[in-house]
């Protein structure tokens, strides 16, 4: 191989090596993304919803039916309450103002300890981090406040109980001027909530309003902060999948009107919008082909982020009555839960609300093998195992021509070094005799880079799937392995649990030197893989490919088990398949031997 290819390998290596470094040592903050110009207020808002009041926070100012010098916390903790109970869920709704805000996910513990608590999605006004669901009508015309629901209205039960998958609940509000509204839920078995809200007009004129849904968290919540994964708004507008983050979210547009920073998009046909955490979300969905204008914003007065889905406005003649059909998703984003709504409920694009990252084209597909292996397996840590070797295979024929490259090249190195004898400080010299060789010989020196840039985005792809998708989270493997999305808990500074002292908490800078069984293992295995490449003849080259192995077990030592586990697998895959082929092509490489030659010969030089 000359110097220009190994210079090639050397530099991105490296490279790929101080990403690797920056990225755990700096973590940068959550980027801003661009989610498409806000155009002026009259522009965005009026033509969709004329003569609509526009929304205040759901932390709404006191109105007629909740008075202004009774605390928001007290009203929601005195309010009566309905039972939520499914198979997959627990929580209750709050009368006051029919608020869905009490809810945990029965499946999912917050730790590995069995006696650790169910995740808590939503909470309610009063707790620790307020995060909850409400519905309502925005008055138009000649409606105010006072005439519709919202966010302290306080309903009465008119049929049901308790929510379940079987028996949905009814709610009932009569704003005593001639309007009666009602809000029918359901829920299914899983994650999905339907909304019936209606309005019945017995006045003797026609009234004018607009439903709206409303996700609302008080305060920025603690997120991963980490950037290869977006937390905070997630919202599809027709074809266009727009992402808005937290700390973009106070430097949105200030919008008058709504009183907020905010970002208002028209969705002509399919859309949906909520708040994405990296294994949870709460989305609003209205129904497929129903147009709503989508808004995200902040609240500063309030600090509180809110989403918004707020349909066009209705007109009920005297006598008659108006209903609309709205889903919500409050869950865990389970990707088989999440396809079979986009299937079965025609949500659109419902899959993307996944964070499948810029490598989507290669997550996707990994995802759903891995997916599929775990189905046929029952383990994560055997199908990710069983994942590389099917990926190896794929990339095998590529493979073959490199390895066999890499063979002759490792034949060419006696005759190699004689050219470089012969050229002396001569390099075009060096260059032409080089070219000749491998012309004579038919060996691509290039051909075995290809591999290698093929393994990046794939390794980065598995990564992302191993760090976002919540079918990791808690995946054990083996013994000690319980959880294939954080690091191997086992330490070499306590003889890996023989010592009775502990080890330095996760994500300390002294974790770096914490390592664990699986990134020694790393470690050697990258080792014996380098010791069937061909040798670079410049020293400093020499050393620095010799160092990696080693500064790459200790980089990756602190990563998802399930990604070490795969490059483990992939190293050891590799080296076999390398060692296999060069041996068929006459090349029998004597990987101990070499090491314990170049130990002789390092300690002769040093008794010199």
């Amino acid at each position: 191989m000359d110097d220009q290819n190994k210079n090639l390998i050397l530099a991105t290596a490296l490279s790929f090596l101080v990403i690797l470094l920056w990225f755990l040592l700096f973590p940068p903050e959550e980027p801003v993304q661009e989610t498409g110009t806000v155009e002026s207020v009259a522009e965005t808002t009026t033509p969709a919803t004329p003569q609509v009041a526009p929304l205040p926070p759901a932390a709404a100012p006191a109105t007629a039916d909740a008075p202004a010098d009774t605390p928001a916390r007290d009203r929601t903790a005195d309010a009566p309450r309905l039972a939520i109970e499914t198979p997959r869920l627990a929580g209750s709704i709050s009368l006051l103002g029919g608020r869905i805000d009490t809810l945990s996910l029965s499946d999912y513990q917050e730790t590995l300890d069995p006696n650790s608590d169910n995740v808590e999605l939503l909470a309610p006004v009063g707790s620790t981090k307020p995060y909850y669901a409400l519905y309502g009508w925005a008055p138009a015309g000649q409606l105010a406040y006072e005439d519709v629901p919202g966010a302290n209205t306080t309903w009465t039960l008119e049929s049901g109980e308790t929510l379940t998958a079987d028996s949905p609940v009814t709610l009932r509000w009569d704003n005593g001027n001639g309007l009666i509204f009602r809000r029918t839920i359901s829920v299914d078995d899983e994650y999905l909530f339907t909304v019936i809200q209606s309005v019945e007009n017995t006045t003797g004129e026609s009234v004018r309003l607009a439903p709206y849904g409303i996700v609302a968290r008080h305060g920025q919540p603690e997120t991963t902060r980490f950037f290869i994964l977006h937390e905070g708004v997630v919202r599809q507008v027709d074809d266009e999948l727009e992402e808005i983050g937290y700390k973009a979210m106070p430097d949105m547009e200030l919008v008058p009107r709504e009183a907020a920073n905010a970002e208002i998009a028209q969705v002509e046909q399919n859309g949906w919008v909520g708040f994405t955490d990296k294994y949870w979300m709460t989305t609003l969905i209205p129904q497929p082909g129903q147009p709503f204008t989508s808004v995200a914003k902040y609240v500063e007065a309030a600090d509180i982020y809110q989403v918004e889905s707020r349909l066009p406005p209705v007109t009920v003649a005297p006598g008659e009555a108006a209903r609309t059909e709205t889903m919500l998703f409050a869950g865990a984003k389970e990707w088989e839960a999440i396809q079979d709504y986009q299937k079965d409920r025609g949500i659109y694009r419902f899959i993307d609300s996944i964070d499948w990252g810029w490598f989507f084209f290669l997550t996707k597909p990994i995802f759903w093998m891995l997916h599929t292996l775990n189905g046929l397996i029952g383990n994560m840590g055997w199908s990710i195992i069983a994942l590389t070797i099917i990926i190896k295979a794929l990339l095998l024929p590529l493979a073959y021509k490199s390895y066999t490259s890499m063979a002759k090249m490792k034949e060419l190195q006696p005759k190699m070094e004689e050219i470089k004898e012969r050229a002396g400080d001569d390099r075009q010299k060096l260059q032409q005799e080089m070219m000749a060789l491998y012309k004579k010989e038919k060996v691509n020196p290039a051909s075995g880079c290809l591999p290698l840039f093929l393994q990046i985005p794939i390794f980065f792809s598995l990564y992302k799937v191993i760090f976002v998708t919540i079918e990791l989270r808690h995946a054990p493997w083996v013994g000690w392995i319980r959880d294939l999305s954080a690091p191997d808990p086992s330490s070499i500074l306590n003889l890996f649990g023989l010592l009775p002292w502990g080890v330095p908490d996760p994500g300390s800078i002294f974790a770096i030197v914490s390592l664990g069984v699986l990134p020694i293992l790393l470690g050697i295995s990258m080792w014996l893989q380098q010791k069937l490449n061909p040798a670079p003849t410049d020293q400093t080259q020499a050393m620095i490919f010799a160092w990696m192995p080693w500064v790459f077990m200790f980089m990756l030592g602190n990563f998802a088990s399930g990604l070490v586990l795969y490059w483990i697998a992939n190293n050891t895959i590799t080296f076999t398949q390398q060692y296999a082929i060069m041996r068929s092509h006459g090349y029998k490489p004597d990987v101990f031997g070499n090491i314990l030659s170049s130990f002789r010969k390092s300690s002769k030089s040093g008794g010199r």
